[in-house]
Order: structure tokens, then sequence, then C-alpha cells
């Protein structure tokens, strides 16, 4: 009862329950932050890990141009439920490279960030040209001019894009910004001369006729992007870091 009498004091005093509140955050606050001063790094590296090639990094632009965060999340919760539909909860590192990042705040359509690999290309085709035709209850609207919509690297102005991305702080090598152009059309041609692209990005780079027709679509750059999530990280092998 003792303590119940003294709660009463904060309940009835306005001014002193303002205080001992303002002292409770503060103090929280400095107990979560002040702990990120002394670390070297908050994002734990983790092997396979690297920025998107100029393609992909082409189709994560339309994918946030056409809204697509809007109705899918990009962040798997560490719950059950979520790691045993969508596949091993998501990494710090495997956002690090997003500006802005794609976690999503609402699930209209299911969860992507490991969507790669999940589906084949002819069927992100014929989803995003008509939803309905594979997945009859979808609310999703049509992308079927994403097909007409043919690119160059000078139109997409690819080379300032990925520029960009390593002023804000994206390991782009040098290597990287003066290849840029020739790397975009080398991942949308398989027969392309593409071992640099390969030696660049890593041999997980995937680099095919995404739409299966002519030209750089934008249909190509944001499959390109949508078949490489989720897939850069081995889990298999995968051990989390427990010191962080």
């Amino acid at each position: 009862m003792a303590i119940l009498d003294k709660h009463v004091v904060l309940e009835k005093n306005a001014t002193l329950l303002l205080v001992s509140s303002l002292l409770v955050v503060t103090i929280g606050g400095i107990v979560e932050i002040a702990p990120l001063f002394y670390l070297e790094n908050t994002i734990e590296d983790v092997e396979g890990m690297r920025p998107y090639t100029p393609l992909e990094l082409e189709g994560r632009n339309i994918y946030i141009r056409e809204g697509c965060y809007v109705c899918h999340s990009q962040m798997i919760r560490p719950m059950r439920d979520e790691v045993e539909r969508y596949g091993p909860y998501s990494l710090a590192a495997e956002s690090q490279y997003d500006h802005p990042f794609q976690w999503g705040s609402k699930r209209t359509g299911p969860d992507l960030a490991r969507v790669g690999g999940r589906y084949s290309d002819e069927w992100h085709v014929d989803h995003l040209v008509n939803p309905q035709s594979v997945v009859p209850e979808s609310v999703m609207p049509k992308y079927a001019f994403l097909l007409d919509n043919l690119l160059t690297p000078e139109s997409s102005h690819i080379a300032d894009v990925v520029a960009t991305n390593a002023f804000v702080g994206v390991p782009y090598t040098d290597e990287m910004l003066e290849n840029a152009e020739a790397d975009w059309l080398a991942q949308a041609d398989p027969d392309s001369d593409y071992d640099g692209l390969l030696e660049r990005y890593g041999e997980n780079v995937q680099v095919r006729n995404f739409d299966g027709k002519p030209g750089v679509s934008e249909m190509d750059a944001l499959i390109a992007y949508m078949q490489m999530l989720g897939t850069l990280v081995d889990f298999s092998t995968f051990t989390p870091d427990a010191s962080r």
C-alpha cells in the first residue's frame, strides 16, 4: 500500500508527473542511444552482400516509382509464422545499400524480401501484365506498359544514378562507376561479354533477357531487381554474430 500511496502523489500532481515522465524517457533514451557511439559499425558484415548492379538499381527505382512498397513490405520479422511463410528473417545488412529502404508498413500483397528465384521470369511478366491471370483474387493493378517502355543507359541516366548512390556511401568502385552503362546493357543480354560485370559484382549476378523480348525494357529492369531480392545471403551457412 505504501508504494500505491506514493504513486497517488504523482497522479494528483501534473507538474511532478510531467517531470518524472521526462526523467524516465531521458534515462531510457540514454541507455538505448549511448552504446551506439562506442560501436564502429552497427550493421553486421554478411558474406554475399554487394551493391546493386546498374540494371537492378534501375529496377529498384521503377519499383519505388510505381509505389510497390505501399502494398508489399520487404521486412520479414523474426516470428515463427513469418519465417515459415516467407523465409529467414531479414538482416540489417540486406538493407544497407538501400536509399531509402523498402521495409514497408502494410501488406496488401505478400512480403517480397525473399521473392528472388521463387517464380520464373515468365511468371513475373504474366503477373505484371495481368495480375489476375495468375492470382485471381489479386487487387494489384496492371503494369503491361512496362514492356513497351524501352530504355537506354542514356535515357535512364544510370551512370549518374550509380554515382549518386556512391556519393551517399554505397561502395561502388571507380571501375564500377566507369562501366555503369556497359554493365547495365550486359546484364540484360546473355550474348554479350558480361565477364567484367561478374568480376565487379560477383558470380551471383543473374544475366539474361528477363522479359523475353528484344531491347531492354522497364520490365527487364524490374524483374532483374525482384529476382535478386533475398538471394545474396546463403542462409544454409550463415551464422548470426552473437556479439551484436
